[in-house]
């Protein structure tokens, strides 16, 4: 036997976070610099948005590595792993020459990312007692959720001043002190190797995501249906491999808890919203009502800062009240603010669509990290791991494709419509947040009729 040494919970919640804070950061970032990379580079939309796309693919491939990792690597040495390969990302894009160069430092930051953020809930779920678990929720989605409070405005300033290139090399600072935290609060303890890595599993998740999502950026065209038959080719050798498997990768198994499957869908829903609207809105400002990045950037900011503070705060009111409040008025508020934004849109000056924005952000603020604590809640002890896994995997997937959802309905508007290029852009904007409302609005329903069940249960 060998002695474990003990953790620092919360320095080590952050030093994990903070890499998933700078990665959200570039992603919203990035996010405002789209019209300034379409004419630099001579890109359309739908090939723009995988700048986001890789970012999000990647975290996507390697989360679901994240049980074998946990079971065969001390979380001291997946947390350095992570963070150098996470400031090469940096550097790489920084000095990117072109769009190619650019995408390869997005696919070292997502694989950083996806090793971090699944460690920081497994420090989290591994290491906080039962009732403080929701505000350490709480302060791990902050870290996340501060970014899209900043990363617009942040990207905006650097891009109207100086370059893109800059929010990656002033990120340098930020990874270094996530360092320095982690080498203090992280302990090296040993680790017992249980299992291996199975290749053809990691194979069929890699098909699946990417011809999935190749798929949706190809839409339309005839080489598209190729993609989405390689999407289900990936799909089928995953399942069959982990129904086989004593050890998976993923334990499908938590499927079979309904409570999981509804929580873990309107967590994705909002997932969906988060990265539709940090698309479609700075993009909308910029190319409609013909605003600078920075002034994009700056609209986004009063909304994410909201939703960024009510994150732990909404921790705490599921530790004391429970689920069924803060989740519930969270979704109700949310989908009014989501609807008020989809009418704004096109006919109210910059002010009302900021005030739209900050409606929904707080609904969101109140419930987005609440419904994964219960969903988690939910399962036993021994699905934890796999649960986490699943929750970061599937969040960071529906990010990649609600990105690649809103380009390509943006687009199809943008280059098919006989209206010009400002109307079609609100058309096909319009159109995004009225697909994504139908979501949300599915999610509403579900939640409210599994705490009317639970009531009538209990």
């Amino acid at each position: 036997m060998f002695l474990q040494k003990k953790i620092h919970l919360t320095p080590a919640v952050l030093a994990t976070g903070v890499m998933s804070f700078a990665g959200v950061l570039i992603e919203t970032a990035m996010n405002v610099t789209f019209p300034t990379l379409i004419e630099e580079f001579s890109l359309s939309t739908s090939i723009v948005q995988w700048i986001t796309t890789i970012y999000l693919l990647m975290i996507s491939i390697v989360v679901p590595l994240s049980t074998y990792l946990h079971r065969n690597f001390s979380i001291r040495s997946l947390f350095l792993v992570s963070n150098m390969a996470f400031l090469a990302g940096l550097i790489t894009d920084f000095l990117a020459p072109n769009f190619t160069i650019l995408l390869l430092g997005r696919l070292l930051q997502g694989i950083a990312t996806g090793i971090a953020l699944p460690l920081m809930f497994h420090i989290i779920l591994t290491y906080a007692p039962l009732n403080q678990r929701g505000t350490m929720m709480g302060l791990g989605t902050l870290t996340t959720s501060i970014a899209p409070a900043i990363g617009p405005t942040y990207g905006g300033i650097l891009t109207s001043n100086l370059s893109w290139h800059y929010i990656f090399i002033f990120l340098v600072p930020v990874l270094l002190l996530s360092l320095i935290l982690g080498l203090y609060a992280i302990p090296e303890n040993k680790v017992i190797k249980t299992g291996r890595l199975d290749l053809l599993s990691l194979l069929g998740l890699i098909l699946l995501f990417s011809g999935s999502l190749i798929f949706l950026s190809l839409l339309g065209k005839p080489i598209s249906w190729l993609a989405l038959l390689i999407g289900a080719s990936g799909a089928l050798v995953f399942y069959r491999r982990t129904i086989k498997l004593e050890q998976p990768l993923l334990k499908l198994t938590v499927f079979k808890n309904k409570a999981f499957r509804l929580f873990l869908f309107s967590f994705l829903v909002y997932q969906f919203l988060l990265l539709g609207i940090s698309f479609v809105l700075p993009n909308f400002i910029q190319i409609v009502q013909d605003q600078s990045a920075f002034i994009a950037g700056l609209a986004m900011l009063p909304g994410a800062a909201i939703g960024a503070i009510l994150s732990p705060i909404s921790g705490k009111i599921l530790d004391q009240l429970g689920p069924k409040k803060p989740i519930l008025i969270g979704l109700v508020l949310a989908t009014i603010g989501w609807f008020a934004l989809m009418l704004l849109l096109g006919i109210s000056p910059l002010w009302g669509l900021i005030a739209g924005h900050v409606f929904y952000m707080i609904g969101l603020g109140l419930s987005y990290s609440n419904l994964m604590t219960t969903g988690m809640n939910t399962l036993p002890s021994e699905l934890q791991n796999d649960g986490n896994a699943i929750f970061n995997t599937l969040q960071q997937f529906s990010g990649a494709v609600a990105t690649s959802l809103v380009a390509v309905v943006i687009n199809f508007f943008q280059t098919h419509s006989s209206k010009s290029y400002q109307a079609a852009t609100t058309i096909g904007s319009q159109v995004a947040l009225g697909i994504l409302l139908i979501l949300l609005l599915i999610s509403l329903a579900g939640c409210f009729y599994q705490f009317s069940k639970n009531k009538a249960s209990s």
